[in-house]
């Protein structure tokens, strides 16, 4: 597995629900660090790296939210079950049977979602899908006090899901857990480094913003963006396709392995029309794979930036992704590469100012 897969793998892995962002945001100022020593972490909890090549006015902020969907346990049974709640829009369908990690910063245990049998089951209750209200998180605990001892009220949880590779091995899928949007995450690390390396020569301020609570209503991007009053802003995220047998073409949002997705609007933002024709234009000026967001759905942490202090220009880039939000979250890897690559390639130099 290559550096920049290792390093999406550790990202996708941690333990980071809307809400308890902590372990992620530690294993990113980490890698972050590294490449740059100009940091904050803010009272919402996102992480920003301030890069200024070419101090000057004008200011670019680039964001991927830090934050997965997942839970929050709010009742514990006699029995020592945990009732919960989702955190973001989890399809209610992908949870029965599944393993999860439940606690909070400091401390996990392993569980499984726990619902009624099949064969206890009505005929009515057959048709349709179980209701989050009527499962459990199954820990093993004996009783309310046993499960007292290991999680409390309030924790969270994730799934418990592997990491890998699969399909062609020249052209492979990634499959994992909190792909949304610890891919993201991991595209901004890597640019930072080739900055860092002077691989890169970006003429602006540059914010890296590492927000949270993207699934919960884009908070900490809002925070982030009224603080810092950036002039341009790129989004990088994945994004939900329907790219899977009989779904008419129309209704197919991108494709896997078409390269990263540019969006010109969604449910919460019109993106710039310049940004996206740059961003365009220097795709296929450097021969890199990019496609447009052909269906209207979804949205982003550019929903609240692009209205945020005078006005934002933003761009939205994004891995098309299959089964999102859910524990076998599916994605190109020459997606992630063609991400790096057009980012890398956006930045270096001025362009963005003077065609933006």
């Amino acid at each position: 597995m290559t550096e920049n897969l290792e390093l999406l793998r550790s990202l996708c892995l941690a333990f980071g629900p809307s809400g308890c962002e902590d372990n992620v945001r530690e294993l990113i100022l980490e890698q972050g660090k590294k490449y740059c020593t100009d940091y904050t972490v803010d009272r919402m909890g996102n992480l920003i790296f301030r890069v200024c090549p070419r101090k000057g006015e004008t200011r670019l902020m680039i964001s991927a939210h830090m934050d997965e969907v997942g839970f929050m346990i709010h009742s514990i049974t006699d029995e020592g079950y945990l009732k919960f709640s989702t955190l973001g829009g989890i399809d209610e369908r992908v949870l029965c049977g599944r393993c999860v990690t439940v606690g909070d910063e400091t401390r996990k245990c392993n569980g499984v979602i726990a619902s009624k049998a099949i064969h206890h089951q009505s005929a009515d209750e057959r048709k349709k899908s179980t209701p989050v209200k009527e499962m459990m998180i199954d820990i093993g605990a004996e009783s309310r006090e046993d499960a007292e001892e290991r999680v409390s009220i309030g924790d969270f949880g994730t799934f418990d899901s592997e990491f890998y590779l699969f399909g062609d091995e020249k052209a492979p899928l990634v499959k994992s857990k909190a792909l949304d949007d610890r891919l993201g995450c991991a595209v901004m690390l890597l640019i930072m480094k080739r900055i860092a390396k002077g691989e890169l020569l970006p003429s602006m301020e540059i914010d890296f913003c590492f927000t949270v609570r993207e699934e919960l209503g884009l908070s900490g991007a809002q925070v982030v963006a009224q603080r810092l009053a950036p002039d341009y802003a790129i989004v990088l995220e994945t994004t939900a396709i329907a790219d899977i047998a009989d779904t008419p073409k129309a209704l197919r949002v991108a494709d896997v392995g078409g390269g990263g997705v540019i969006s010109l609007l969604d449910r919460s933002t019109i993106y710039d029309g310049d940004f996206v024709r740059f961003a365009l234009d220097v795709a296929e000026k450097n021969g890199i794979p990019a496609q447009i967001k052909r269906f209207v759905s979804g949205g982003n942490d550019a929903g609240h930036i692009h209205k945020s202090g005078k006005g934002v220009k933003c761009l939205a880039l994004s891995a098309p992704t299959r089964y999102l939000h859910s524990p076998s979250c599916v994605a190109a890897v020459s997606d992630y590469e063609a991400m790096i690559k057009l980012v890398a390639a956006m930045l270096n130099g001025d362009e963005l100012e003077r065609k933006v």
